[in-house]
């Protein structure tokens, strides 16, 4: 699995919409940037150790403290790991008196460089119109009658009938304007070599009338070996006859992929926009533009991969990931960590009213349950929180979890099962519902819908191995609660290899301990 980290932490402008820690940070403290670099770092130190070796992490950044978070990733994640400072331009400001300041930052860096390097990854994203093109040569493709040169007459029409600023004709697309004897799709380049060489200097033959065709003073690209290679794949187009240079063919259908850009404009007012059209009124200020998200979580994480925003907020995060799922069919996880922390215009109004933290009327104004829980279910369900039709919806698991502090004493005595047994269920892969222990049970739990089971007693591991060899069902791991290692691996035989066991050992929280460093 590839891992993602997306971060939004408070740009620290000063502004006091919404509070974190429950309190603030006065604009006037010499401190401040120290206090938010100490704050950022405990948070990026964790940041490291969850991720595996090839992960990334993205942290989104305003002007205020862009400069010293970078040296402050640096300082984390090592400057050799830094891929990129991208540059969001969301818009013009017209009341700046000097320069408008509309970017923001997206640092981006890998967890270790060298090894995302050795695995092969590269990034890349699908070139825009490219779809649109291939679908234009197929039709002309058929429309000609499989004819190459009146396929190709009918694409360049094509092209000449579209407005200048048609998304097919940019990016290089327009250059993908002919088709060849196979119904493709190419871009006619050029075959010089960039100097002289001896050894590139030969004759090509034209394949139709047998004469030499035109040759660059500079030679061929490429060396004789490689260049009748090429034509016996036919991958050099030759003209109607030898007076001009023959060229290389470049598919569009294998390069419809392109790098990204550092800089890229989108018109940050989309993402509030988007947001009020969920819940039908202003309740959270300046979202994240899940569009946004999507296009890099698209471009930098496997479709397999978990992505985890530990600043989730009004919830941007989870929204791209169900929705780039439901795009493309991955299976995608997405872990959203947010705390309750109230607007400070709500905080104020409600502690006026004699509501305190903690009261269910003040924490109803938290974010997550004002914004991030009712954003999620109404992207998900498709349904509003007052009942009003949203979409269809979009095919998700969700769970909402709370996050707390326990005694070790209990959980070193195994009685903290309820509270630990998400851990386990996000383990397993996050299927279906988390496997809850309940009065009746005795030996196991485990439904057809979980990809988890629970062996309570290791006694039965034989029959709760029938069961899931005999049964429909999606569990994928078994844990095995015991406080004996020898018990555990036995009962541990049971299981085909198709599943896989983890016996838990005294305290549950050890079988959590951040270790992701071969993961």
């Amino acid at each position: 699995m590839g891992g993602l980290d997306l971060h939004r932490p408070p740009y620290n402008t000063g502004n006091k919409t919404w509070q974190y820690n429950d309190h603030y940070v006065a604009e006037q403290d010499s401190f401040r940037h120290s206090k938010w670099l100490s704050f950022m770092e405990r948070r990026l130190t964790l940041a490291k150790k969850l991720l595996k070796t090839t992960g990334v992490i993205i942290v989104a950044i305003g002007d205020d403290e862009h400069h010293r978070l970078r040296m402050l990733m640096d300082e984390i994640f090592g400057s050799n790991n830094f891929i990129s400072d991208v540059v969001w331009q969301g818009g013009r400001k017209n009341d700046s008196r000097y320069v408008s300041n509309g970017a923001d930052y997206m640092l981006i860096y890998s967890k270790d460089e060298a090894s995302t390097t050795a695995s092969g990854i590269r990034w890349r994203e699908e070139r825009p119109g490219a779809e649109t093109v291939l679908a234009a040569g197929t039709e002309a493709w058929n429309e000609s009658g499989q004819g190459p040169d009146t396929a190709t007459a009918l694409l360049r029409k094509w092209f000449s009938s579209l407005p200048k600023d048609h998304p097919a004709k940019r990016d290089g697309n327009y250059n993908y304007n002919r088709i060849d004897a196979q119904g493709r799709v190419f871009y006619a380049n050029d075959l010089r070599s960039p100097s002289p060489r001896p050894n590139l200097q030969y004759d090509l033959l034209h394949p139709v009338t047998g004469e030499v065709t035109m040759r660059h003073p500079n030679g061929w690209a490429y060396s004789r070996e490689s260049m009748d290679a090429l034509i016996e794949e036919g991958n050099i187009w030759f003209d109607t006859d030898n007076t001009r240079l023959p060229r290389l063919k470049k598919y569009l259908d294998e390069q419809g992929f392109q790098v990204a850009m550092s800089i890229f404009d989108k018109d940050r007012r989309a993402s509030s926009r988007h947001l009020q059209s969920v819940f039908r009124d202003k309740r959270f200020p300046f979202p994240k533009d899940h569009e946004v998200l999507m296009r890099w979580i698209r471009l930098i994480a496997p479709k397999d991969s978990i992505v985890l925003d530990f600043f989730g907020g009004s919830g941007t995060t989870a929204e791209a990931v169900i929705r780039l799922n439901a795009e493309d069919q991955g299976t995608r996880q997405c872990i959203l960590v947010t705390n309750n922390e109230l607007s400070a215009k709500d905080d104020a109004a409600l502690r006026k009213a004699g509501h305190q933290p903690g009261s269910a009327e003040y924490e109803a104004k938290g974010v997550f349950h004002h914004v991030t829980k009712p954003r999620i279910e109404t992207v998900v369900t498709g349904v509003r929180q007052d009942g009003s039709a949203y979409s269809d919806g979009l095919p998700a698991n969700v769970e909402f979890l709370d996050l707390a502090y326990l005694e070790e004493s209990r959980v070193h005595a195994a009685l903290e099962y309820e509270s630990l047994a998400p851990l386990f269920w996000l383990k397993s892969g996050a299927v279906g519902s988390v496997v809850q222990r309940t009065e009746d049970t005795q030996d196991y739990e485990w439904n057809e819908e979980s990809s988890m089971a629970v062996l309570f007693n290791a006694g039965k591991a034989a029959e709760l191995a029938e069961l899931l060899a005999t049964k429909p069902n999606q569990v994928k791991h078994v844990f095995i609660i015991t406080d004996s290692p020898e018990q555990g691996d036995l009962a541990g035989e049971a299981f085909g290899d198709e599943i896989t066991v983890q016996p838990i050992y005294g305290s549950y929280l050890d079988a959590f301990q951040i270790n992701r460093s071969d993961s």
